[in-house]
């Protein structure tokens, strides 16, 4: 079989290595856990849960709580969604435990 020099591969051990393009890899989306202003919730009981959940120090929950309480929202962490959601979901059972109407919620963190 004589050699063909428009067909690659061939018996001649010619070896053509193709190469495939990258995979694509997208970034995995991150959530943020928002904090709601209300008239009910005492400041207080915002702190603790920052510090329970979020384990902010008493300094850095004070701030964060009297931003929500000066601009109606603050975002007290950025995670991955299923840990987004655990925490707000504990947020909301503690809050509900104590009556407190305390608002967190998970939203897309904007790219």
């Amino acid at each position: 079989m004589a050699h063909d020099p428009t067909k690659r591969g061939d018996a001649d051990g010619e070896v053509i290595l193709q190469q495939k393009p990258a995979p694509k890899i997208e970034r995995v989306r991150r959530f943020q856990v928002v904090f709601h202003n209300d008239d009910y919730t005492t400041k207080w009981f915002v702190v603790d849960v920052l510090q329970r959940f979020f384990h902010m120090s008493e300094t850095s929950a004070l701030d964060f709580m009297m931003t929500v309480h000066e601009h109606g929202r603050g975002v007290a962490g950025v995670f991955f969604r299923d840990i987004a959601e655990s925490k707000a979901a504990q947020v909301h059972e503690h809050a509900k435990e104590y009556g407190m109407p305390l608002r967190v919620t998970v939203e897309p963190e904007d790219d």
